[in-house]
């Protein structure tokens, strides 16, 4: 019978969460009995799976599935040219990749070893699907959009011309102090108010990306030959060896420290073109404390625009 294939992590897209590798099992190994020391009583650990609620995960290509407890995971498995097991739980929910000679119950088996791992994964992303619904834009007078941190109300006001920012607004608190006015009717359709607004957020990103582009090129001493905006849906920015910097335009939402780190990073890329540790000594070198930026693109719901 074929051994085995160990689980292994697969390259991941932005939001994607690949399982931990299942470390080989150490050979045991005898020894004299130790003498009883009284300890505390320790709280046993709770198993994931009896904390959640009974549920069902199911991807939408999903040709099998596992009960895992008390839980259903209906997953989609793809057999492929490699030497082991690869888990990858993203917002479509878990995709299996492995070898052709592991037979099911091998697959199973190692997904029943995770099983606590992967009904965490994907609860989580349950629960970010539920935010990103409710981030959803609802494109009228008064509605919200994050800008640079901050909270923006939009009004329709047919005296402005094009979209103009009002940061005059009175300080209460709790009430944002940003108002966009939006040259449209209020007989406008969403259609219209969407592509306005998106508009000016896209020319804020290049004015903003530019000047953070600039500051960060001269500390470290790097030239940025072209600056452009993308749409990604995967990639908050690219770097290319012949100094061009593509910066993906939804930043614009993000507070600057968060701006800043991406820029930065891009930028470090015309230095050292990898992640190595030498790499990270470069990003550092201009933010010390870029990691708790790193952290806010992975967790934060941007607004949903369709």
């Amino acid at each position: 019978m074929p051994k085995r294939a160990p689980v292994d992590s697969s390259q991941l897209a932005l939001f994607d969460e690949a399982a931990p590798a299942v470390p080989p099992a150490a050979p045991a190994i005898e020894a004299a009995p130790a003498p009883v020391v009284a300890a505390p009583a320790a709280a046993p650990a709770v198993p994931i799976a009896e904390v959640l609620a009974p549920a069902v995960f199911r991807h939408p290509r999903a040709d099998r599935e596992i009960r895992v407890g008390e839980h259903l995971v209906g997953y989609a498995l793809k057999r492929a040219r490699r030497r082991s097991i690869g888990f990858v739980v993203g917002p479509d929910g878990l995709a299996v990749s492995a070898p052709r000679w592991v037979g099911i119950g091998d697959i199973e088996a190692a997904l029943r070893e995770k099983g606590s791992w992967i009904l965490r994964k994907l609860g989580e992303q349950q629960e970010r699907a539920q935010r990103q619904q409710a981030a959803k834009v609802d494109w009228r007078d008064g509605t919200s959009i994050p800008f640079l941190g901050e909270t923006v109300i939009v009004v329709l006001d047919p005296r402005a011309t094009g979209a103009m920012l009002n940061t005059d607004a009175a300080a209460l608190p709790g009430v944002p102090r940003l108002t966009l006015h939006v040259g449209l009717p209020h007989t406008a359709a969403a259609g219209q108010i969407r592509d306005t607004v998106q508009s000016w957020l896209q020319r804020q990103a290049r004015r903003v990306f530019q000047e953070r582009v600039t500051h960060f090129a001269a500390q470290l001493r790097v030239s940025c030959t072209r600056l452009a905006l993308s749409s990604a849906q995967t990639r908050w920015g690219s770097a290319s060896a012949d100094g061009s910097i593509r910066l993906n335009w939804r930043l614009i939402h993000f507070a600057l420290p968060t701006i800043d780190y991406v820029v930065a990073h891009e930028l470090a890329h015309l230095r050292e073109m990898n992640h190595s540790p030498r790499f990270w000594d470069v990003v550092r070198s201009v933010l010390p404390d870029y990691q708790q930026a790193r952290g806010t693109l992975r967790d934060d719901v941007l607004p949903v625009f369709d």
